[in-house]
């Protein structure tokens, strides 16, 4: 039966004198994911977040003239739908019997953790990983990363770097000052700023060169840094082993309800034994979303 651990699966292991069992088993990445993201708990379904937009900048009232009464009205909506992960395996009767090596049958159930943690690193990642990708878009339509967010006042709205470049000094104070120039949906300046630069294994050297030299990186002019003088990153430079795009790179910002994720049902471990073939099972269960609600809350740049 597929899926099924028999005792042809390891038959090394009915025998003695193996010295050791490899390759299920290593040191794993501390989790990655709530860098990327702000979590939050569910109790249904899914999850909707509304946008509603604000008023305008105040008109000039002439003498005598009546007070001019703005509107509000409803904006994008997004819905965090909470999609189920589940992995498993059945291990025959005699294949627990006659299996000699406790470290074979007694890692099975730490090894299907780990593949539900890579599995929810991999999901977490791969929103990042889908940034430029038309295929996959949030609630006001478009990417995560665009220069066509649409507003209700203001037109179109970009969080993705106006030139695309690589991590640099200057690239970086590009980003930072479009972070700071941002404006609600009615066109008016928010408090927009930087919290943490977020970046593939690639990029590790050249942030941290970058980032936290005392003195300018790359010259020779004994300027000071400004990036790190400043604290620019108040939560520093966070590396991702799941970023598949090498030289992009995105800044996370304190704008709220941005990058978000929900747990419906957190991990849970099951197991028992089916009565007709006396074959055990065991299984590992978890339900949740990720996504994006505010556009403000990430900028990026694809590199150059």
């Amino acid at each position: 039966m597929p899926g099924v651990i028999t005792t042809g699966a390891h038959p090394k292991a009915l025998w003695p004198g193996v010295h050791a069992w490899w390759g299920r088993m290593y040191s794993e990445h501390p989790e990655e994911f709530p860098d990327l993201f702000d979590e939050e708990s569910s109790d249904q379904s899914y999850e909707e977040d509304v946008e509603v937009t604000g008023f305008g900048l105040a008109p000039v009232k002439n003498q005598g003239e009546t007070i001019y009464y703005d509107s509000e009205s409803q904006g994008s909506v997004t819905r965090y739908t909470h999609v189920a992960y589940a992995l498993g395996y059945i291990v025959t009767y005699e294949e627990l019997r006659d299996n000699l090596y406790a470290s074979v049958s007694k890692t099975r159930a730490k090894a299907l953790a780990f593949s539900m943690r890579q599995t929810k690193e991999n999901v977490a990642a791969n929103v990042y990983n889908r940034a430029f990708n038309s295929t996959y878009t949030f609630g006001d339509g478009t990417t995560l990363i665009s220069t066509a967010h649409p507003t209700s006042g203001d037109g179109n709205q970009s969080n993705q770097l106006t030139t695309a470049a690589d991590l640099s000094e200057t690239s970086i104070e590009d980003m930072v000052i479009q972070i700071m120039q941002t404006e609600n949906n009615r066109g008016m300046r928010i408090s927009a700023l930087p919290r943490s630069l977020h970046i593939p294994v690639n990029l590790w050297f050249e942030a941290n060169r970058i980032y936290k030299s005392v003195l300018q990186n790359d010259t020779a002019n004994n300027a000071i840094n400004v990036l790190r003088a400043t604290n620019v990153f108040p939560e520093g430079i966070k590396v991702n082993h799941y970023f598949t795009d090498t030289d992009a790179w995105f800044v996370r910002t304190n704008v709220p309800n941005g990058m978000r994720h929900f747990t419906r049902e957190a991990a849970s471990f099951d197991q028992d034994n089916d009565f007709d073939t006396k074959n055990a099972k065991a299984a590992c269960y978890e339900r949740y979303s990720f996504g994006m609600t505010d556009f403000r809350g990430i900028f990026g740049t694809a590199g150059a």
